[in-house]
């Protein structure tokens, strides 16, 4: 009996162990159902999802987790919600892993896109878990090969099979030496075929910016040779190599197979631009002759940047690039800090420059601390560098514009000043400057004269001839006088350079030009050069029939001209266009000119060496 009872009690408390074992998987299960996150539900209609605010994430400080294990964890609802949503950690140690499920309600839209829209993490690894069971990996980030990625782009993306109507788990692990940034987008082939359009019309726009001011300031400075504009070239090409590798398009377009290019790029180009500005606002605030403690302080920072540039090139990205994104701040804040000294100093152009590095250091600083995740994601955290590094670089192109015209004025200023002291210093030798005056006087005409007369034929030039066809013109109004004009231009000129050389060339135009000044001196008019092989004559007083009688004497003039060339004769002969100005018309000069050019290209088309007047009047 004793025997039975004691049996009946160990089956009875059997039953309330298994009972309470039961109750506690059943509260486990529940307390994990309700942990796990919910899933995310592409809903008809849209073809774009931001998966921050639905992820959740955990963070392997020592990176030895499994995929099985990150699973487990994610069932177990043991990962965490991105803090107020926002994806950005700052440099992190470890893995991060982020999970989230997945139903897709669209059944005409099976394929998607992941995007994570931030261009430097070394390594992702994406496991997508089935409701069968199977799991699909994929691997992304700038130390895989950039032709791995299933869209050749500058951001890591990953093709997604999502069959409408089931449940798919994401499940993403990013170990990086950079800012652990990760911004997960859901494309539709259609939404990111946009996204690319923009982003590459917007980088482009940027990018242009960029280039357009390398360019324009490259042309000043071998023009003028400032080391203000070599400086600002250097800076602007740095600075536009530090965005470009920023922005994913280094690993795309210059080292796509090169991890180790990848990651020792960013600091690198970072420590060229704080080189090329420290050195661009030294030389703009001329600071070696308005503040020497401030120019001694400026390059001892070039100095550490350089440095921190070379052991870039064997320190651990995790240690150069936080490193190089501080010290960017460090270089801004001390410019804006010489830019106030030099303004309180009465350096006027230092104005315009605070301005522009005080809008830079706003983007910079708005990147930097999205860097280190103390600052959300959106628009300006994210374009900021961009945005700022425009308009700065547009306003120092501006500044340093204003800066060499104001430099301009105070050297026109020197001379000005020198020249009235000269003038003064001279008052008391009246008598011998009115000699020099003299004698200056008699220079300035035969200056005059020879700035009138083309140097090869000593014909008028064309400045000459306009001044004074101008005049002519304007005395015809109210006169009962016609005006001629006859446009020639030797025909085969080329050919005869290119035969007998260029010195046969200029003996013929002489030859030309004698026959011309002859004829101009007999009827009062004017022989003048146009240009090259082109000669005109005005003839005052002519109408068209005196016009064409004194153009065909011309043609047959040059025609029978001799012109000697190691004793080969050259054949010379003109075409010619003639227009007549009536007596009392009103007409410009360019029309003048113009209708006489016409009938010359006439005379050309049908045979040259011959003359043609002018069809219209007006």
């Amino acid at each position: 009996m004793g025997m039975h009872r004691g049996t009946w009690r160990n089956r009875a408390r059997t039953s309330w162990l298994a009972a309470l074992a039961l109750l506690a998987l059943h509260i486990c299960a529940f307390a994990s159902a309700a942990n796990a996150p919910a899933a995310l539900r592409l809903t008809p209609g849209d073809s774009r999802f931001s998966l921050s605010p639905s992820l959740t994430y955990w963070h392997d400080t020592q990176a030895r987790a499994d995929v099985t294990q990150a699973f487990r964890r994610a069932e177990a609802g043991l990962f965490a919600p991105l803090p107020d949503g926002n994806p950005a950690f700052g440099f992190q140690t470890g893995a991060y892993w982020f999970y989230l499920p997945i139903e897709n309600a669209q059944p005409d839209e099976p394929r998607w896109l992941l995007v994570q829209e931030y261009a430097l993490s070394d390594t992702l690894d994406l496991y997508l878990r089935y409701p069968d069971g199977h799991i699909e990996h994929q691997v992304g980030g700038d130390h895989v090969p950039f032709e791995d990625r299933f869209v050749r782009y500058r951001h890591p993306n990953f093709r997604i099979d999502l069959p409408a109507g089931q449940r798919v788990e994401l499940l993403l692990r990013v170990q990086s030496e950079s800012s652990m940034q990760v911004p997960l987008v859901l494309y539709s082939p259609k939404a990111f075929a946009e996204l690319m359009r923009d982003a590459q019309f917007s980088n482009g726009l940027y990018y242009g910016i960029v280039l357009a001011l390398l360019c324009y300031n490259l042309v000043l400075w071998l023009m003028l040779r400032d080391a203000g504009h070599f400086w600002y070239l250097l800076h602007t090409a740095a600075f536009g190599l530090v965005l470009f590798t920023l922005n994913g398009y280094g690993f795309e377009y210059l080292w796509p197979n090169s991890p180790w290019l990848a990651d020792v790029s960013v600091p690198l180009s970072i420590c060229l631009a704080l080189i090329g500005m420290q050195l661009f606002s030294r030389s703009f605030l001329d600071l070696p002759k308005r503040w020497p403690a401030g120019n001694l302080a400026c390059l001892c920072l070039v100095g550490f940047f350089a440095l921190l540039g070379l052991a870039s090139l064997w320190l651990p990205y995790s240690v150069a690039t936080p490193i190089a994104s501080r010290a960017v701040l460090v270089g801004i804040i001390w410019i804006i800090t010489a830019s106030l000294v030099m303004m309180r100093r009465g350096y006027q152009p230092a104005r315009l420059f605070l301005l522009a590095w005080a809008l830079f250091l706003a983007g910079v600083t708005a990147f930097t601390l999205l860097a280190f995740g103390l600052v959300p994601q959106n628009f300006w955290t994210q374009n900021g560098v961009q945005v700022g590094s425009a308009l700065e670089l547009l306003l120092l192109s501006l500044a340093l514009g204003r800066r060499y015209a104001g430099l301009r004025e105070e050297n026109i200023r020197i001379v000005q000043d020198a020249n009235e002291r000269l003038e003064r210093g001279l008052i008391d030798r009246t008598r011998e400057l009115r000699t020099t005056m003299a004698q200056l006087g008699e220079a300035n005409v035969q200056l005059r004269e020879y700035s009138r007369r083309d140097p090869l034929t000593g014909l008028f030039n064309r400045r000459h001839f306009h001044e004074s066809l101008t005049q002519w013109l304007h005395a015809q109004d109210g006169q009962n006088r016609p005006l001629a004009l006859l446009l020639l231009d030797l025909d085969h000129f080329k050919q005869i350079n290119d035969t007998y050389g260029h010195l046969a060339g200029d003996d013929c135009l002489n030859a030309a030009a004698r026959c011309l000044e002859e004829v101009a001196r007999k009827h009062a008019g004017l022989a003048a050069r146009f240009g090259g092989e082109e000669f005109v004559l005005v003839l005052p007083g002519a109408d068209a029939q005196t016009a064409l009688q004194v153009a065909e004497s011309v043609r047959l003039r040059i025609q029978q001209t001799c012109v000697e060339n190691h004793g080969q004769r050259i054949p010379l002969s003109t075409s010619i266009g003639v227009h007549t100005v009536s007596p009392g018309q009103t007409i410009l000069p360019e029309t003048v000119i113009r209708l006489a050019d016409e009938a010359l290209y006439r005379a050309k088309r049908e045979g040259r060496n011959c003359v043609r007047h002018s069809i219209s009047v007006a």
